[in-house]
């Protein structure tokens, strides 16, 4: 540890695509769109990114509940989607996404550099996600091609219930012997990341820039009218806030920039001097 370890927090828990990896958060989002398409059902943007961090069934599940999904499919199926329906679509889902993971699997900007000052400081790098554990086999050793290694690695397959559910950080706080969960912090780029990391008891930080919520690639924001920009910024931003995290950050590599506030908050909490 250097002299800048924090006192009381101890362990990070990131999301991945979105957060770590894959800016913007695109490979999940493409093949949702994809999968509705060869059903015969055109979907937006928005509807295929809304539900994202939850696990990809549930994510699906979701999309077919919206009303103006549910009711496409209704014209041209005659009835409404069903569990077989997203059995079928999820079907067609996870070899299609499977076969483009490593080509999304490249660390956003910053955030190499960022686990190597956080490891430096003396925390651990848990990291929870709505991919499964076969998915996480083919995203894990290419993310570690590139210099990104956690220290841990949970699933939501491996678990009960993926988002908003809690249950990922618990694992990650076992595996890596955190405990009390409030001297930890959750990052992520979606919303369901910051009610996972609220369920948990864990300090709850949103990311802008490459982020689901966003929605744009690098070049969109490089190239984007900077009014435009934080106009869109601001509004993911409120939505972060709005499902109740406790601070928004730019970019990923500005987190540790958030960890002495934290800091400070839990010894004002627990009366420290």
């Amino acid at each position: 540890m250097n002299e800048q370890s924090p006192k009381y927090v101890k362990a990070i828990f990131m999301d991945w695509a979105g957060t770590m990896i894959d800016y913007g958060c695109f490979s999940p989002v493409d093949v949702f769109i994809e999968v509705f398409r060869k059903k015969g059902i055109e979907v937006t943007l928005e509807e295929a990114r809304k539900p994202m961090g939850l696990m990809k069934w549930d994510h699906i599940q979701v999309m077919c509940q919206m009303d103006r999904i549910a009711n496409l499919w209704k014209e041209k199926y005659g009835k409404f989607p069903d569990d077989k329906d997203v059995d079928d679509l999820y079907a067609d889902f996870e070899p299609m996404l499977m076969s483009i993971l490593p080509k999304y699997s490249t660390p956003v900007p910053g955030a190499v550099e960022l686990v190597e000052r956080l490891k430096k400081m003396g925390l651990k790098i848990g990291s929870t996600t709505g991919f499964t554990l076969e998915m996480m086999d083919i995203v894990a050793p290419e993310a570690k091609k590139h210099g990104y290694v956690p220290d841990s690695i949970v699933t939501s397959s491996e678990m009960p219930a993926g988002r908003p559910y809690p249950w990922m950080i618990y694992q990650n706080a076992i595996n890596l012997g955190i405990c009390p969960l409030s001297h930890t912090i959750k990052v992520g780029d979606s919303i369901s990341d910051i009610k996972e990391g609220r369920n948990a008891g864990a300090w709850t930080v949103g990311v802008i820039k490459g982020s689901n919520e966003l929605g744009m690639t690098e070049q969109e924001v490089n190239q984007c009218d900077p009014d435009i920009l934080a106009d869109k910024m601001e509004a993911v931003e409120k939505r972060f806030k709005e499902a109740g995290a406790d601070y928004v950050i730019e970019s990923i590599g500005k987190l540790d920039e958030i960890i002495p506030k934290v800091d400070l908050r839990i010894s004002q909490l627990e009366g420290a001097v």
